[in-house]
Formats: structure tokens, C-alpha cells, sequence
């Protein structure tokens, strides 16, 4: 008698209930997204870095001034900055970070055209996964540096050999990030996709890397970083004239000549960059994906 009623009241249910009801699905289902008042921003995004820096600097200044070390092991903040000035004045500063970042983003750009075929294929293919699979763990745990004698040797003091050990550094760790976000797709989008038709490689642009994107990013942001050590080992190792000045050999040029502010600013400038471009590029990719997958507050 009850489910009589019910149903009777269901179908008796106007067209304006039902849209109402639509209404308030999709009200749950959208994300409301504000930009946050500058004010906001100014306290939770800049300040604490800010004060980072500065508590950084100060604990630097209290040990050069308490003398902890000798000078030529610790210099005045004053001198890193004064080394920062030569190299603008003499207009080569732009020029050695270009040269390490231009190396750095284009291997991998081309880290992320082999990885990313290399990761859909081990994470679908059972033969595949299981005699790679462990290959690629094992390389992505092998350092960088580990590779420069080998390039050197196969390709000479050449960018052939610089980008190699990008490649080296940076696919494994692409790859192993898409399978293990393909790992996590729940089965049911890939049971929905086939009945939709999306099937090979329409089934992997429109399905499955969509979904796997939250642990792809993971592994984008974690091969930049494989992209950028394994730059910089392989320009501090095979430092050559032919090659330019960049971050790695402006480094080792310092170390050789004994210029510890120089040496401090090498590592400044790669941390800096390093941080940058994760800043600018990973970062916001990272929010929007969240975004699109209803976690907004967890990306602020």
C-alpha cells in the first residue's frame, strides 16, 4: 500500500519539481571557484616565504658576523649580492640562466613525448608492464650524476650528452607518474567509456589520461625536478667552452677559482629557478585539476 503511494506520488510529480530537483544536483555537483582578495593572498601566499627568506638571511648574518667560520667559507650576504651585480652589469646573467633553462625545458619537452606513450603502454599492456615495470622503479631510483660518465663517453662533451641524461633522469619518473594515476582510475569510467565507444586510442585521450591526470601531474612535477638535477650534475661534470655558460658550469667555474659568494649565488640562481618554474607552470595546472574534481580547498 506505502509503495503504491509512492509511486503514485512519482508519477504525479510536475515537471516543475523535476526540474527543480535538476536544479539542486547541479548545484551540489559545481564547484563555485572565487579569486581570493588580494589582502588574502598577501598573508597566505607571499608572507610566509618572505619571512622565510628573511629569517634565512638573518641567521646568515648573525654567523658572519659571530665569525663561526672563516670568511672564504662563509662570506657576507653583501658579497653574493655583489657577485650578482657583476654578472648584470657585464649582461651575462640573463644569458647563464637561459642557457640552463632552455636545455632544461626542452629536454624535457622531449621526456614528456617518450614518457608519456612509455607510461600508457606499461600501465595497459600486461607483458609489457611486467618486464618494464621494474626496469623503469629501478632507473627512477638511480641518480642522475650516475649517468654523465656514460653520455660522456657515448655522445662527447656535447648537448647530445646533456639531453640524454635529462631523458635518463626524467622518463622514468613521467612514466611511473601516469601509470600509477591510470592505477587509480576507478573501472567504472573505463566500463562507462567502452559503452560511450571510446575505445584504443579514443578510450585513453578521452577516458583514461583525463582520469589519471591528479597522479600524470604528480609525475610531470617529479621529472621536471629529475630534468633540472640531472641538467645541473651533467654541467658541473662535462663542463666544456663549447657548451656555453650555464647554472652547472658558472657553478663549477667558481668552485675552481675559489669564489665562495660566486658559488652561493650558482646555487641560489638554480634554486630559484628551479622554484619558479614549478611555481608558474606545475603549480596552477595542479589547482585546476584539482578544481575541475570538486577539491578547490584542498589546492588553496
Amino acid at each position: 500500500m506505502a509503495g503504491t503511494e509512492t509511486g503514485a506520488r512519482s508519477a504525479s510529480a510536475s515537471p516543475h519539481d523535476l526540474a527543480g530537483l535538476e536544479a539542486g544536483l547541479d548545484a551540489l555537483d559545481a564547484v563555485e571557484v572565487r579569486r581570493a582578495p588580494f589582502a588574502q593572498v598577501l598573508l597566505h601566499k607571499v608572507l610566509p616565504p618572505l619571512t622565510a627568506v628573511v629569517l634565512v638571511l638573518a641567521v646568515w648574518k648573525l654567523l658572519v658576523v659571530a665569525e663561526v667560520t672563516d670568511d672564504y667559507k662563509l662570506p657576507d650576504p653583501s658579497a653574493v649580492w655583489h657577485s650578482l651585480e657583476v654578472l648584470w652589469l657585464r649582461g651575462t646573467l640573463l644569458d647563464i640562466v637561459w642557457t640552463s633553462v632552455s636545455r632544461g625545458l626542452l629536454g624535457f619537452a622531449a621526456a614528456l613525448a617518450l614518457g608519456t606513450p612509455l607510461g600508457l603502454l606499461v600501465a595497459r599492456v600486461k607483458f609489457v608492464r611486467a618486464a618494464l615495470g621494474p626496469v623503469l622503479s629501478g632507473l627512477q631510483s638511480l641518480p642522475s650524476v650516475a649517468w654523465v660518465p656514460a653520455a660522456v663517453i657515448w655522445l662527447g662533451i656535447t648537448d647530445a650528452a646533456m639531453y640524454a641524461v635529462i631523458l635518463l633522469g626524467a622518463v622514468p619518473s613521467i612514466a611511473n607518474g601516469l601509470v600509477s594515476g591510470i592505477d587509480h582510475v576507478p573501472p567504472l569510467y573505463l566500463r562507462a567509456g567502452r559503452t560511450m565507444g571510446a575505445t584504443g586510442l579514443r578510450g585513453a585521450r578521452h577516458v583514461l589520461l583525463p582520469a589519471a591526470l591528479p597522479g600524470y601531474i604528480a609525475g610531470l612535477k617529479q621529472g621536471w625536478a629529475f630534468s633540472w638535477r640531472s641538467l645541473m650534475a651533467a654541467e658541473l661534470i662535462a663542463s666544456s667552452p663549447d657548451l656555453g655558460l650555464g647554472l652547472g658550469q658558472y657553478l663549477e667555474n667558481a668552485r675552481t677559482d675559489s669564489d665562495m659568494p660566486g658559488v652561493l649565488l650558482g646555487i641560489l640562481l638554480i634554486l630559484f629557478v628551479g622554484i619558479a618554474i614549478d611555481l608558474a607552470v606545475f603549480s596552477p595546472l595542479e589547482r585546476r585539476v584539482l578544481r575541475t574534481r570538486g577539491l578547490a580547498a584542498a589546492s588553496r
